[in-house]
């Protein structure tokens, strides 16, 4: 049991908290600005333990920086429109607005629960119309600068949820959501053009020092920037076509012996028609579209293919060279198409050897070469006026080539693709255009936003989106001419409400703009982002583009929206992520009935790295409720004795571990190495303890001075604890309030320390130094210690390694 009353403590200092404003943040404070933000939740309605990791990180964060000083923004959202409201909906006949709505009220009171402290007069949820009638704003702004259109496209689709998902949502060829198989089809789909960005978003990931560089190289990746050469194939017997190809090799060039197209290419279906190869091509283009990307990408199996019946014509040598179409090439990446040189690439090889086509080497192997497909450097060989050239050289000399020819160009592509936002399903914000049989697409007026979304019966979408059949929504007139027109049926795609909500944070309750520039200008960009690595493509990629647009709109001053980011680990339990799917969810409840918030609180930081996996134990909160039991018991006198005595040397000694936790303890939090912070305030109120139970006991002024920085080191991490003992111990400020401790650099140098000596690896002694010894008297006093003496015996070492004052090795051999 605790020693004090953990719930009477924890809604005493919530409602204090929150009646004071001690968190909310004001453009005019006098402190330097520090805008931190978590990644905003989806309202599932039951937090978990694994979510609380990442809430008790910000909220250390937010209370740790005002103590430093910062005039410190922490909001709370709701991702709130989404297909798991809809789908719940579906499946129980609940209202998704009611679902949402009261997920959210049973969220906010975990949250709250655990302490975690924000500015809730910023509080916004995407489904809200005051929140998704800026949504919508965005939307115009992009399609009023040729940034969103609509075309008909192949498009991954989810049998299960009934809707298309863009290409980061496909995940192994399956639904990232529900895991179905995703089928590709043709529909008219809206599109931002975050490809007319991937220039910009590729160079300007150098300037995000504060980012983990895998996040970085992962976003790398997926911009996939390739230089090369575009370049027109001519196709035999047809004068008025040609092929578009681009390749990173067009060196390469004279070993094209074929072509293949990707059966859904546009030319495939001109180039049958009429012919005995009509029908067989059908028949294929069908069996392909049913398979994955994924699949369809994978190096090993067989590549299928078939021959079209026309001919290509290789510019380099005039040969016609057959056309293929096959499954391992895509419509959506390239142009469709490329040129087919087996000698330097593996899957041609292999489709080479299936469909006994000529191979003909355009760059020379090492002599021991006794493989396949050749893809490393070396001269080029058959290759006319580019023999003898190495690759760099060859690539420059055919992309002059082919621009003296007028058939093509250097270039430069992106696996980049544009964004796919439209969705078919009804939780969703409406795209805000009006479809006119006269003047075709036209934007919804900026001062009739938002566009309602209205009340149905049926959400189960059937192919298209629900909204096509609410009759009271869809017929509507232009606002140009008058005519009578239809509203878009589809809703936007839940990644475009959060790629702009922490624009919103900063001016959340105004009317006439999604936010004010001067209030933009002040916040922007945001200091530290925490969330999950599972959105280091998705999320952080659309953010950076919409931060961008605005930019160039003039709307922001900023072009990344993001800082500093820090991605935790997941808490995993029997083996796996938590997750309800999973069945192994913990909840938090329970635990703050018996151990309270602050003993939470310090597992979720002391469980592990942040930002790895850690492995959940029941018991674990246990042990840090007796800690936190502790540090109570030492503050209300029941531990050893305090007098007012004169200072001795265990006083200074105290004195000295104090200050030398503060240093570690700040170090810590700053690199978010919470787990060794808990460890350093354990190991300070053991070292308190056993003071105060010396002998002497402990001496008032002494004891004073370090309890008080161990109160302000807790006041982040156990605040309900900290500020009461804060209060009780005499204090009538506000801890949270409270400048956060320094240290003296004086006091924390090490004045003895226990040097480890090795020999050849293995430890044989340990001495005891001054911490300033010098690397010369470090290797004397190991070389002449009796230990280190039995195993050298007596002969020279071959090699001592020395890093004073923590360790010599000697090695003998």
């Amino acid at each position: 049991m605790a020693s004090y009353d953990i719930a009477a403590i924890e809604q005493k200092w919530q409602e204090r908290w929150e009646k004071e404003r001690t968190f909310y943040a004001s453009e005019a404070a006098d402190a330097p600005k520090f805008y931190n933000l978590q990644m905003y939740p989806y309202p599932s309605g039951e937090l978990h333990v694994g979510h609380l990791r990442n809430y008790t990180y910000v909220d250390v964060l937010t209370r740790y920086k005002k103590m430093r000083g910062f005039n410190v923004m922490s909001p709370m959202g709701w991702d709130s429109f989404g297909l798991p409201a809809e789908n719940a909906a579906i499946e129980t006949g609940i209202h998704p607005l009611t679902f949402t709505e009261e997920h959210i009220v049973k969220m906010t009171e975990q949250v709250r629960r655990l302490g975690a402290v924000y500015d809730w007069d910023r509080e916004l949820a995407a489904h809200r119309p005051d929140y998704y009638r800026w949504t919508q704003w965005l939307f115009l702004q992009l399609f009023a600068n040729d940034l969103a259109y609509k075309k008909e496209a192949a498009v991954n689709w989810c049998p299960d949820d009934q809707t298309v998902l863009a290409n980061e949502q496909v995940v192994e060829g399956s639904c990232e959501r529900c895991g179905a198989t995703v089928e590709k089809r043709n529909l008219s789909q809206w599109f931002f053009a975050i490809t007319h960005y991937g220039q910009r978003l590729l160079d300007d990931l150098a300037t995000l020092d504060d980012w983990p560089e895998r996040v970085r190289v992962m976003q790398e990746n997926w911009i996939g920037r390739s230089e090369g050469a575009s370049f027109r194939l001519p196709i035999a017997g047809h004068d008025d076509k040609s092929i578009d190809v681009y390749t990173t090799r067009p060196d390469t060039m004279f070993g094209m012996t074929f072509v293949v197209l990707a059966p859904e290419h546009p030319l495939v279906a001109e180039l049958v028609a009429g012919t005995e190869y009509e029908a067989p091509v059908a028949e294929f283009v069908e069996q392909v579209s049913h398979e994955t990307e994924v699949e369809r990408m994978a190096a090993e199996g067989d590549k299928k293919g078939m021959s079209i019946g026309v001919n290509a014509i290789n510019p380099a040598t005039g040969d016609e060279v057959p056309i293929f179409i096959a499954d391992y090439v895509l419509l959506s990446y390239g142009t469709g198409a490329i040129m087919a040189v087996p000698g330097q690439d593996q899957r041609d090889w292999d489709f080479a050897k299936a469909h006994d086509l000529r191979i003909v080497r355009t760059v020379q192997p090492p002599d021991d070469w006794d493989g396949e497909a050749y893809v490393g450097e070396g001269p080029a060989i058959n290759s006319g006026f580019l023999d003898g050239l190495e690759v760099d050289d060859a690539k420059a000399k055919t992309i002059e080539w082919l621009e003296e020819q007028g058939i093509g160009e250097a270039a430069i592509q992106f696996r980049l693709r544009d964004w796919l936002i439209s969705r078919q399903r009804y939780w969703g914000a409406p795209i805000p255009v009006i479809h006119c049989p006269d003047c075709g697409i036209v934007p919804v007026p900026e001062d009739q936003l938002p566009v309602l979304l209205p009340e149905i019966d049926d959400y189960k979408p059937e192919g298209s989106s629900p909204l096509a059949a609410a009759e009271d929504f869809i017929n509507t007139t232009c606002p140009s001419c008058g005519t009578a027109a239809r509203r878009d049926p589809d809703t936007m795609d839940t990644f475009v409400d959060s790629s702009w909500y922490y624009l919103r944070y900063v001016d959340a309750s105004n009317d006439e703009a999604p936010f004010a520039r001067d209030k933009a200008d002040y916040w922007m960009s945001v200091d530290q982002y925490v969330g999950g690595v599972e959105h280091a493509v998705l999320h952080l990629l659309y953010s950076r583009f919409i931060t961008k647009v605005l930019y160039d709109l003039g709307y922001v001053g900023v072009e990344e929206p993001f800082r500093a980011l820090f991605t935790q680990g997941m808490i995993v339990k029997d083996g796996a992520k938590m997750s309800k799917s999973k069945g192994n969810v913990v909840s938090p409840d329970g635990y703050y009935e018996q151990y309270g918030a602050d003993a939470m609180r310090l597992y979720e930081l002391f469980i592990g790295p942040p930002t790895d996996d850690a492995v959940w134990n029941d018991r674990g909160v246990e042990g840090t409720s007796r800690f936190l039991d502790r540090v109570w018991r030492l503050g209300d006198g029941e531990v050893g004795t305090v007098s007012d005595r004169d200072e001795t040397p265990a006083d200074v000694e105290m004195l000295r571990l104090a200050h030398r936790t503060v240093e570690k303890v700040t170090g810590d939090i700053e690199r978010f190495a919470f787990n060794t912070a808990v460890a350093a305030l354990m190991e300070f109120s053991n070292g308190l303890g056993a003071y105060l139970r010396s002998e002497a006991g402990g001496r008032r002024a002494t004891f004073d001075t370090v309890y008080d920085m161990l109160l302000r080191m807790l006041a982040p991490l156990a605040p309900h604890l900290a500020h009461e003992l804060w209060e009780r111990i005499g204090n009538d400020s506000m801890l949270a309030t409270e400048p956060w401790p320094e240290w003296d650099p004086e006091l924390t140098k090490l004045e003895r320390v226990t040097m480890v000596v090795q020999v050849d690896g293995k430890v044989r002694d340990r001495i005891d130094v001054d911490a300033s010894i010098t690397e010369a008297d470090a290797v004397a006093l190991a070389l002449t210690s009796a230990r280190v003496q039995e195993y050298t015996k007596g002969n020279e070492p071959a090699k001592v390694v020395a890093r004073p004052p923590k360790i010599v090795n000697v090695v003998t051999a």
